[in-house]
């Protein structure tokens, strides 16, 4: 008698039976139950690999294999914490899951390291000075180039003088995107290749980011043109995938307008103070009036927070915000940033790290 026909399930060769006890295997309609059969190994419940393909005569295809490996991902197992520490104390004896924060933490990192599928730029805006954009810029990139290990350009498109240069570590040299723009007629056409463009961006070392820094000088030089920042922004796309762009004050240059333009993802930037939300709130008005509604509607709102949340209108900002923005999260007040000196992500504290990897997931969301 020849055997039935298949599929069957790995652990069952058809040729290990005799002939007259063959299991029979039954493909279950979605409405309809397949009948016990008393000689038919019984398939634990909730098995990932129950409806995997099979050819007829039972031998697993490679597609099987992949989706063997997909099927049943690994238990997680607390890393960090205290949950963590009894993993490590006992060898891995005791197998305790991650808690929620872990957990959290984990979902923010994979969401930082997805594929965005071409090159993104994340824009960094609010009219007024000290308002946080040049911190904002620099502790994402920081925080993308750590996950997602580099490929990621900060740069600072300030009309004027800006301070992302100042504030980022210091490389072998100190030429700006001014030098970059004279020496333009290099990158044009096919010429041009990364070790070109490392004498115009400072590399960021552990932070595993690169900065553009902007005319360090107040008087040097004429305003950027929309132009220039279209021509740059081409260069630098061949080198990297992700670009977080720092903006200046004037919301009519040209080169703040054509940033708006090539904005993949808008983040608006304040201190927890309402005249530096109210900025921020009227360049949104702005920019609605020009019709970039939806690029408001996707936009991810950061309030920096003080030392002292003492005569802060905290709610009435969020509320605002909440209502015109798709987030709005906090940043945690750290002394480092607020010293103006040179930053590095090692030196920050963990509270500062969890809560930018937190902004940093929101923004990867909107790519």
């Amino acid at each position: 008698m020849p055997p039935p026909p298949g599929p069957y399930p790995p652990s069952v060769d058809p040729r290990a039976f005799p002939q007259q006890a063959y299991p029979q295997v039954y493909q279950p309609h979605p409405q309809v139950q397949p009948p016990a059969h008393p000689q038919a190994p019984s398939q634990p419940p909730g098995d990932p690999f129950q409806d995997l393909p099979w050819v007829s005569d039972g031998t697993p295809t490679a597609e099987e294999f992949a989706r063997r490996r997909l099927a049943k991902p690994p238990d997680p197992i607390a890393k960090v914490g205290v949950r963590g520490a009894v993993n490590n104390i006992t060898g891995g004896l005791a197998k305790l899951s991650p808690g929620r924060r872990e957990i959290e933490r984990k979902q923010d990192v994979e969401m930082v390291r997805r594929n965005f599928g071409g090159l993104r730029q994340v824009t960094v805006v609010n009219p007024k000075g000290g308002a946080g954009k040049t911190v904002a810029v620099l502790l994402l990139a920081m925080t993308f180039g750590q996950k997602r290990g580099g490929y990621v350009l900060a740069w600072d498109n300030n009309e004027t003088q800006g301070t992302l240069g100042m504030r980022a570590q210091q490389d072998f040299h100190a030429r700006t995107v001014r030098d970059m723009m004279r020496d333009l007629h290099l990158f044009r056409g096919a010429h041009g290749r990364v070790g070109d463009l490392s004498q115009y961006v400072r590399a960021q070392g552990e932070g595993m980011f690169d900065v553009l820094a902007s005319d360090e000088s107040a008087t040097a030089g004429e305003m950027l043109t929309a132009d220039a920042f279209a021509e740059i922004r081409e260069i630098v796309s061949r080198f990297y995938k992700l670009i977080f762009v720092d903006t200046g004050n004037n919301v009519r240059a040209q080169n703040w307008q054509a940033a708006m333009d090539a904005t993949d993802q808008l983040v608006i930037t304040m201190s927890a103070r309402n005249d530096s939300a109210e900025t921020a709130a009227r360049m949104l008005d702005h920019l609605e009036q020009s019709g970039r509604q939806r690029l408001v509607r996707q936009a991810i709102s950061v309030v920096s927070m003080p030392p002292t949340r003492k005569d802060i209108d905290l709610p009435a900002i969020q509320r605002h915000f909440a209502a015109r923005t798709r987030a709005v999260l906090l940043a945690p007040y750290e002394k480092l940033i607020d010293s103006g000196e040179p930053l590095r992500y090692g030196q920050l504290s963990g509270n500062t790290r969890d809560a930018w990897l937190k902004i940093a997931a929101a923004v990867a969301e909107g790519l």
